[in-house]
């Protein structure tokens, strides 16, 4: 997992109010911290411990959907795979081999190990604990991570922001049931920005509504998209996307929006 060079604090305030006003987003923006010790999770004010057995979709909706703070040890999760995604759970031959899902999300023995090992998660043996919260909350500044989930039309306006200055292709994948590897598991394991279509898991226990994607991504890079969303709402390009009709002339339109002013 890469870390930042320095502990530098953002104000996450002024981040989520830009995000909403320039999104309109309807789900809390929440933040992910890894912790090496369970005391340091532990020390975070006002954090919720879990009192049953959760997948880690349900601790990460406790936070965007019901905005609580919580933090858990691998033993608060429900089975190997939610806890090696962010590196509680050791990834052996076992888990690699996949063995619960053929048959069940594979057909074969060779297509389940497949999956396992497409997945991006965090390494093992650093962190013992995870804490989840609100973004506004400022519990976890910095955040290792950010969450934005949002629907296609919001997420392609805040992936061009992203792209408005040091501009480079983004190339995801989709790894199918355990998307969750494809959001917090990649940005966890790489620092980089890492887009997932939530898989069955998150939305049957997650409550992800079937119109959001997620986004997961360090702070630094939340900055960026935002300055590059402002930029782009005064070239006019912004959400909502107002729609220009598809038997319309498109002549005026394009050369609004493809056309240096």
């Amino acid at each position: 997992m890469q870390q930042q060079t320095s502990p530098e604090q953002f104000d996450l305030g002024a981040i989520v109010t830009d995000l909403n006003n320039l999104l309109r987003l309807k789900t809390t923006v929440i933040g992910i911290k890894m912790f090496a010790r369970v005391e340091e999770m532990e020390a975070i004010p006002k954090i919720r411990r879990p009192s049953a057995v959760h997948t880690t979709d349900q601790i990460v909706s406790m936070a965007s959907r019901l905005g609580w703070t919580v933090g858990i040890t691998g033993d608060d999760l429900v089975g190997a795979q939610c806890r090696a995604v962010i590196g509680l759970a050791p990834q052996d031959e076992k888990w690699l081999a996949g063995e619960n899902y053929v048959g069940v999300w594979h057909g074969t023995a060779e297509d389940a190990r497949k999956r396992q090992e497409a997945l991006d998660v965090v390494p093992y043996g650093q962190y013992q604990a995870m804490a989840v919260s609100p973004l506004t909350s400022g519990r976890l500044n910095p955040p290792d991570i950010c969450l934005v989930y949002a629907t296609p039309g919001q997420m392609i306006i805040l992936i061009n922001g992203l792209q408005y200055t040091g501009y480079k292709k983004f190339e995801w994948g989709v790894v199918g049931e355990t998307a969750c590897a494809d959001s917090w598991g990649r940005a966890l394991k790489t620092g980089e920005p890492s887009l997932s279509l939530p898989c069955f898991a998150e939305r049957r226990y997650g409550g992800v509504p079937d119109e959001e994607m997620l986004m997961a991504l360090p702070p630094a890079y939340l900055v960026k998209a935002i300055a590059g969303m402002k930029q782009l709402a005064k070239n006019g390009l912004r959400y909502p996307i107002a729609p220009y009709g598809i038997q319309a002339d498109v002549r005026a339109g394009m050369g609004v929006s493809y056309a240096k002013k």
